[in-house]
């Protein structure tokens, strides 16, 4: 037979070699069972003396009456004790048969001899001076006691012993899983795994050059003032001497403030990428721990082991998880977290000067951020990663495309126009649904209907098969209609894209608006037009059905709250120009309740009155716009009973062209002409 020749092809981790544990386990398995072996072994072979005797209960009580006995030893059912003289005890030796019954009997002066009725010519006999006997506890015997203080008998009482393995499963088993415990820290301790002795340690992950696929600026889209604003930070860790001889300092900290998912992970990530430094990341949760000074301890390692690198990035996810404002908010303060910012703010003013490590960090909350953090010196820049504008989403679009196979219908402009407001998390989760739905649908290539139903999915929810009764369903088309249609005949108001019945997410029916273009100052024009469009829904239920209905509940919430921002905080409603709401530089309980309100009761009255009045003249816009197209509104509910959804070339021939923004229409005059 040919020797078989291993593979060069083969992987070698397929067939891996079990870890060191394995065996050192195996080893500890062995010796577990041989010490039970020993001790079956030793319960079983080993016997007793030679002189005790097992005898039966009644012969027991028999050498009591003969006052041959001089002490017994109780221990649950069984009795053991001393003869006062030696007894002659009959054995039966190998093949004899068995005896049958015994007997007691005087033999000398100097020993009792037990006798047995059917004496065979195999027996032989003992001398014995111990004995053991079993009580018959299923009958009982209650003259044992008097039986034995007549005959001067000396009784003693013992506790029924435990058993063997029920003392080494109590008491054993838990100092051998300790002494396995310890061998096992103290394994990983010398391997450089960390153990308890090592607790203190940073827990961050480090990313060396050549470790990972390098991100670069070029993974980045949507950011390029930020990318702007870091390039320098490139430059310097690419060329300090260039800086140093012009007597600069570089900045020392870098805080990256957005919203949640635009990127400021992946911007730090591709700082690191461009300048070829070594990125240490970890979260700023990881710092604290329920021991105090757990965490000022890892602070201090964590610039140890960058400043040993040379040239390196420390970027701090979540920043604001541990530094919070100090002494702010009611209740008991958190020692540990104060204490691990202190050592934060000492290790960063310890920067030496010519130091080429700089601390990134990360947050959507700096306004909670302690002030002794922000201040020059430390964290000296701070970089806005904003929501991301039309071509910053087109770019992200492209980047999350690289690997999908499009088909010839997809636009990327298209989904960037229809994509405001999303973040480039957002779009890169639309990407994947889009993939997603192609792949369900079976299609060779992701097609232009798949990024639609994939952003339907994303913006409006997913569909819900509800069995809805005809009088729901036509509430809810007339719900849904009032909005669309109030909408359409607002010249500021918000496009419509589709208005559907088809309950989707925690919502029975959707009006989709898209906005032309992205917005960054919008103007009290636009907002009391949506304050209209929101209360168009509502409106119509009162015309149409003569009645009102909960599906209204997160219109009038939002209408509610847009207007109380625009009469206390934008200065839009009669009251005047005074910003009367100022919460959310003040975002801790103990601030807000030590400061109170800067106006008085009357002022909250007039604001309620305001905001009340502001929503009643939206209120009646929408009114006399449906009153107005009754008809129009009617043959919209029809379409929508019929297909359930209508976009928006069905509803330009329902509703005709909608009107243009005239100086009438700035003016805001109430008499509005359809």
């Amino acid at each position: 037979m040919a020797l078989q020749q291993p593979d060069p092809n083969k992987d070698p981790d397929q067939n891996p070699k079990p870890p060191r544990w394995v065996g050192i386990a195996y080893v500890v398995i062995q010796w577990i069972v041989a010490f039970f072996l020993l001790l079956w072994v030793y319960n079983t072979f080993a016997s007793g003396a030679a002189e005790e005797i097992k005898i039966p209960y009644t012969t027991f009580i028999s050498q009591v009456k003969a006052g041959n006995v001089t002490q017994v030893q109780i221990q649950g059912d069984e009795i053991s004790g001393d003869f006062a003289q030696a007894i002659t005890w009959p054995q039966d030796t190998p093949g004899a048969a068995p005896i049958a019954t015994l007997q007691t009997t005087p033999a000398s002066d100097s020993a009792v001899t037990a006798v047995p009725t059917t004496p065979s010519a195999n027996t032989e006999t003992i001398q014995a001076n111990k004995f053991i006997t079993l009580f018959p506890a299923e009958v009982g015997d209650p003259n044992l006691l008097p039986l034995l203080e007549a005959n001067n008998v000396l009784v003693d009482t013992a506790p029924v012993p435990t058993p063997w393995f029920t003392i080494l499963l109590t008491d054993g088993l838990p100092i051998l899983l300790l002494v396995l415990l310890f061998a096992y820290m103290g394994r990983n301790m010398t391997r450089g795994q960390g153990s308890i002795f090592n607790f203190s340690r940073s827990q961050v992950r480090t990313q060396t050059v050549g470790d990972h696929p390098d991100v670069t600026f070029d993974d980045v889209a949507g950011a390029d003032e930020a990318k702007a604003d870091l390039q320098e930070i490139v430059n310097f860790l690419r060329q300090p001497q260039q800086y140093y001889e012009l007597g600069a300092r570089i900045p020392r900290g870098v805080l990256l403030v957005g919203p949640p998912g635009t990127g400021k992970t992946l911007m730090a990530r591709a700082v690191a990428g461009e300048a070829g430094v070594p990125f240490f990341h970890l979260s700023a949760s990881e710092f604290v721990e329920m021991f105090v000074g757990v965490g000022a301890s890892r602070v201090r390692d964590l610039f140890k082991q960058a400043k040993a690198a040379g040239a390196a990035i420390i970027f701090i996810d979540e920043l604001d998880a541990v530094g919070r404002r100090r002494g702010a908010g009611l209740g008991a303060v958190n020692d540990e977290r104060e204490q691990t910012l202190n050592q934060l703010l000492v290790e960063m003013d310890g920067f030496d000067e010519r130091n080429e490590v700089i601390l990134l960090a990360a947050t959507n909350r700096p306004d909670v951020l302690d002030p002794a953090l922000l201040r020059p010196g430390r964290f000296d820049r701070q970089v806005v990663v904003n929501l991301p504008d039309r071509p910053g989403r087109e770019g992200i679009l492209r980047i999350h495309t690289r690997k999908l196979r499009l088909a010839d219908d997809v636009s990327l402009d298209t989904l960037a126009r229809a994509s405001v407001g999303m973040s480039g998390a957002d779009l890169a989760n639309l990407c994947n649904e889009a993939a997603l739905v192609a792949a369900r649908h079976g299609h060779h290539a992701v097609q232009m209907e798949d990024f639609e139903a994939a952003l339907d999915k994303i913006m409006l929810g997913g569909e819900r098969p509800l069995l809805l009764s005809e009088e729901d369903r036509r509430v809810i088309a007339y719900h849904e209609a009032g909005h669309a249609v109030v909408a359409w005949h607002l010249p500021h108001a918000d496009p419509v894209h589709k208005v559907t019945i088809i309950p989707h997410g925690r919502a029975l029916g959707v009006t989709e608006q898209l906005p032309q273009e992205d917005h960054y100052n919008v103007s009290r024009a636009y907002l009391l037009e949506r304050l209209a469009v929101m209360l168009g829904g509502r409106t119509a239920e009162e015309i149409v059905i003569g009645d009102i209905t909960t599906g209204a509940e997160n219109d009038l919430v939002q209408a509610t709250r847009l207007a109380r921002r625009m009469v206390s905080r934008w200065g839009m409603s009669q009251i005047g120009l005074a910003a009367f709401d100022d919460d959310e530089e003040n975002p801790f309980l103990g601030y807000e309740i030590a400061q109170g309100h800067h106006y008085s009761q009357d002022t909250a009255a007039r604001i309620d009155q305001e905001v009340q009045t502001l929503l009643e003249e939206r209120h009646q816009i929408a009114r006399q716009i449906l009153l107005e197209i009754r008809s129009q509104l009617d043959e919209l509910v029809d379409l929508l009973l019929q297909k359930e959804t209508v976009d928006q070339n069905q509803l330009a021939g329902i509703l005709g062209p909608r009107p243009t923004i005239t100086k009438e229409s700035m003016g805001l005059s109430t008499e509005l002409s359809l």
